[in-house]
């Protein structure tokens, strides 16, 4: 589904990717873990463009990553951040709406629809006409992995999902990301969390100094931590 060939990137003199290649299977969950500063987070924002790097390929199913496919590639891969990005004038609904609409050219009915079918589907049904500042930290997250789904993605990123959450919030995004995993949906996740990785991953991927040092079952991987 989504492989990383050779792929360097630099800021500076200081390497964070070094010559690194690595594959995410269709259907899997995929967890990227390592100390902060490894490479993880920046490794998931080359995989649909947010960071340019120096050499390498990123394939997504049949594309190549570049200038002329890269919107292409940002349809296929949703992207879930640490810190929400949520607008902050708008509702849930209305969030969730946005992109179908704009992007993918939906009727305002039809997006309507999905985002409230979305809601429903990560426990927010009866929070779909609150505005962020109304929100918990769990229940905005959920939110943008609704908005992330509304766009029918072939895999989702997500960076640290359950950052700065206090343990009731994040067993609710938990609780989210494990029901994403039962249906099959293709995801990458960055995360500090041990629970988050045992609980969800199919696959544990450490980073360290930009390279890939350990893969396999999470419970192999995270022993070897």
């Amino acid at each position: 589904m989504i492989a990383i060939e050779k792929v360097t990137k630099r800021f500076g003199r200081r390497t964070v990717l070094d010559a690194i290649s690595v594959s995410f299977e269709r259907g899997k969950v995929s967890a990227l873990v390592g100390r902060s500063g490894c490479g993880k987070s920046t490794l998931l924002r080359c995989i649909n463009g947010l960071e340019r790097f120096d050499e390498g390929t990123v394939r997504v199913g049949d594309l190549v990553l570049g200038d002329a496919t890269l919107q292409r590639i940002r349809l296929d891969v949703g992207m879930v951040f640490q810190h929400y990005g949520l607008f902050a004038h708008m509702s849930a609904l209305a969030n969730v709406m946005e992109a179908p609409v704009h992007v993918r050219g939906l009727s305002k009915a039809e997006a309507r629809e999905r985002a409230a079918l979305l809601l429903e589907k990560v426990g927010l049904s009866h929070r779909r006409e609150a505005f962020p500042r109304e929100l918990s930290g769990g229940e905005q997250q959920r939110v943008a992995i609704a908005r992330a789904l509304a766009m029918e993605p072939k895999a989702l990123l997500l960076d640290e999902p359950t950052a700065a959450l206090d343990p009731e919030r994040k067993a609710e995004v938990i609780k989210v990301l494990a029901g994403l995993a039962r249906e099959g949906t293709t995801m990458v996740i960055v995360t500090h969390e041990p629970s988050v990785v045992r609980g969800i991953a199919d696959v544990a991927i450490a980073l360290e100094n930009g390279r890939v040092v350990a893969q396999g079952a999470p419970g192999e991987v995270l022993g070897e931590r």
